[in-house]
């Protein structure tokens, strides 16, 4: 018996901002498919080049400078905090944020793609999203297409503001006259 799909809720986060809640119906468990599917969508633009911002996401150096606040502290830290490392290479293992946050970059294209298998300190073990970054150049820097998917239920409002506070905006002071 096919059962209608509910109505796809929206909700805006911020400026460019949006959590995606789809919600299917009971008979679609039984297909394997939960009832509390979430997305975050986030577009935002920088005014350097993508090729510059697709190195301060996958350069060590570059991303440890965007994990510190302005007096040198760690922003995020998981206890027993880790050093910034990112294995640039497809396959490769990162830990950023003290290591709060770990995974290893699934799809590499310079410039243009960067897809991880991603995961906060907070998750049970074993438990990862997908994070798609896509680039664009424009005439003015570059724009990126953030999709984040996966991630256990009821992290996406908390994720979503996470993802401004903790890349985008220091990415952005980072890369101002870059």
């Amino acid at each position: 018996m096919f059962t209608a799909l509910q109505p796809t809720r929206f909700m805006r986060l911020a400026a460019g901002a949006w959590l995606l809640v789809a919600t299917e119906a009971a008979t679609a468990a039984a297909d394997g498919l939960t009832d509390n599917a979430q997305a975050i969508h986030q577009e935002v633009h920088f005014a350097a080049s993508c090729a510059r911002l697709y190195s301060a996401l996958t350069d060590t150096e570059q991303f440890n400078t965007v994990t510190l606040s302005t007096d040198g502290r760690q922003l995020l830290a998981a206890p027993g905090a880790q050093p910034t490392l990112i294995n640039p290479e497809p396959g490769g293992a990162f830990t950023l944020f003290g290591g709060y946050i770990t995974g290893r970059n699934l799809e590499m294209q310079p410039g243009r793609l960067l897809v991880q298998a991603w995961r906060t300190g907070g998750w049970a073990p074993g438990e990862y999203s997908v994070v798609r970054m896509a680039l664009t150049q424009e005439s003015s820097g570059c724009g990126l297409v953030f999709d984040h998917r996966g991630f256990p239920s009821g992290e996406g409002v908390h994720l979503a503001r996470g993802w401004y506070l903790h890349y985008w905006d220091p990415l952005r002071k980072l890369l101002d006259g870059a």
